[in-house]
């Protein structure tokens, strides 16, 4: 058989990928057939001329949305093989839709794999670019010099853009680079380093920031390094205060821990320490939420309308849990009825459950607000709250009896865990414990309510709902 070689117009070309993928699958084309090729690139040696795709609106067949968001990211990465990869991955998901569903498939491991790699690309050119200014016959104009493992400027411009929408500025690395005028975002060749400068006048005002911000009492180098990798560290102006920091830090602590504490301020009084329960044997959930209605252990129930317990079959495999009741479950005392919890729903249902199926409850039961005119904004519990609240949430756990128990959010992973959780660090994983129900750990959907950008919006969420999914085994075993 005659290979059928497409030719992308760059490394990051997924609209073409896709295109050419979408007409291949419905010729049905075999994925051993095809060379997949970036123009300007070597060729494969072994590869047929180029032949174009087949052409026409493909017919018979449609993807699920979570696959193409799982290849509109995946796509990005410098692995060579990522466009064989994902259009056999198509070939398998056209035939079996569920597939995405299966973690332990290799393809899809790999496919996943990729995606969080160039995620978390991404998500170091967000955090490590640094504008330096030089003077143009325009005006002010900055400039940044940074270096992505994979094919991610194109992708990731854009947020500069949202940033930085009233400066003139360009991004320029190895392979692609980004400017904007201030109100036309484009595209260049790569560039040099040399073509990026090496400092400005505002860099001696940075580091006095950066050196002011910097807690010793809470540093962790191997995390700092994890998330700060020393490569980057020769494009940061603040760079050069890191090690002299580092070695300062166990003095500048002691220090600290050895100063007079200081006087709380007038009027000041500290806050009462919540009632530690009894030893309290399981009971029906009925009879906990009547205890639930009568605390008094934080002073939320002041100000809330009424305590807002779980709902859910009693005998659920999954429990649920979220934050704190936001207006609407304040007012309603039932969980999860507002936007957040609308948006779990959808999220639940192409998961592959439905909201009945499991029980959903919150870390706090009361809700913790701060009035501003007719509205009550959402405050975020503090440490006394959710410990006065960690007692109720054990005993529906002990009631319950779950085989997994999903934590939305940093606040309801500290209230499940007992210790503060790093969302980046657990997410999407699950947590073994023993003789206690396993743990899967991620986002709370108001976060997603919160992100402004519409693209990163739906890649959270099929993110989210991609989380979801794996506690869909604990429902179904026995």
């Amino acid at each position: 058989m005659t290979p059928r070689r497409v030719v992308l117009a760059g490394p990051a070309d997924v609209a073409g990928w896709r295109a050419a993928a979408r007409s291949l699958i419905a010729a049905g084309e075999p994925a051993s057939s095809i060379v997949w090729s970036v123009s300007g690139q070597p060729d494969d040696l072994f590869a047929a001329e180029e032949v174009p795709p087949v052409t026409g609106a493909p017919q018979g067949f449609s993807v699920a949305r979570g696959f193409l968001e799982l290849a509109e990211t995946g796509l990005l990465h410098s692995d060579p093989t990522r466009f064989d990869l994902f259009y056999r991955l198509l070939a398998r998901v056209v035939a079996n839709r569920a597939l995405l569903e299966d973690a332990a498939d290799p393809e899809v491991a790999r496919a996943r794999d990729l995606a969080k790699a160039v995620r978390r690309d991404k998500h170091k050119m967000t955090a490590f670019v640094r504008f330096r200014e030089i003077a143009t016959p325009e005006g002010a104009h900055f400039v940044a010099w940074f270096e992505p493992e994979h094919h991610i400027v194109e992708a990731t411009a854009p947020f500069f853009v949202r940033r930085f929408a009233s400066m003139r500025w360009s991004i320029l690395t190895p392979e692609r680079s980004a400017h904007w005028d201030g109100e036309e975002l484009v595209f260049g060749d790569g560039a040099a380093r040399s073509d990026a400068p090496d400092s400005d006048g505002l860099e001696s005002v940075w580091r006095t920031y950066y050196a002011s911000i910097f807690n010793p009492a809470r540093l962790k180098v191997a995390a700092m390094r994890s998330e700060m990798p020393q490569k980057y560290w020769r494009n940061l102006p603040e760079a050069s205060l890191i090690r002299p920091l580092i070695a300062s830090a166990a003095a500048r602590s002691a220090a600290m821990v050895a100063a007079p504490a200081t006087e709380p301020k007038k009027g000041h009084r500290p806050m009462k320490q919540p009632e530690r329960l009894a030893p309290h044997d399981p009971s029906t959930l009925d009879a906990l939420r009547a205890e639930v209605d009568e605390c008094r252990n934080c002073p939320l129930w002041a100000d809330a309308t009424q305590a807002v317990f779980g709902e859910g079959p009693a005998d659920a495999k999954v429990m649920v849990v979220g934050e704190q009741p936001g207006d609407k479950e304040d007012i309603q005392g039932r969980p999860f009825v507002g936007p957040a919890g609308a948006l779990f729903d959808r999220a639940a249902q192409e998961a592959g459950f439905e909201r009945d199926k499991v029980y959903v409850t919150n870390a706090v039961k009361h809700f913790k607000f701060e009035p501003r005119g007719k509205f009550r904004l959402h405050k975020t519990p503090g440490p006394t709250e959710i410990a006065a609240c960690r007692p109720w949430l054990e005993r529906e756990m002990a009631t319950l009896k779950p085989r997994l128990v999903v934590a939305m959010g940093a606040t309801a992973a500290r209230a499940v865990m007992g210790r503060v959780v790093k969302i980046g660090e657990t997410r999407g994983s699950i947590l073994k414990r023993d003789g206690e129900p396993d743990v899967l750990v991620t986002v709370h959907p108001s976060y997603l309510l919160r992100v402004p950008d519409e693209e990163r919006k739906r890649a959270e969420f099929a993110r989210f709902v991609e989380d979801l999914r794996l506690a869909t085994p604990f429902l179904k075993a026995a």
